[in-house]
């Protein structure tokens, strides 16, 4: 337990920043579930509109340091790759 002001004014800023950044980390994931939906469904022009919302939560989230930018990067690739895939069929 916090014994200084200090350290209970940082509980406090914590406590507050966890709340934003699992806001922020859910959006990210829910983004990133419904584009893995549509490329299941191979629905092509659903997954692009949704592709650049999931691009924004992953830049988002390595921008405010909820993942780090590598994997930011990496998911991006990933379903960019996915959705190529499914396009080349």
């Amino acid at each position: 337990m916090a014994i200084t002001r200090n350290a209970k004014k940082a509980n406090r800023v914590s406590a507050r920043k966890r709340v934003v950044n699992d806001r922020r980390r859910r959006t990210m994931k829910e983004t990133v579930k419904t584009v893995r939906v549509s490329i299941a469904k191979k629905d092509t022009k659903a997954v692009k509109t949704e592709l650049s919302l999931a691009f924004k939560a992953l830049d988002k989230a390595a921008k405010r340091g909820v993942i780090k930018k590598g994997t930011a990067n990496r998911k991006k690739s990933r379903l960019a790759k996915a959705l190529a895939k499914i396009e080349k069929k």
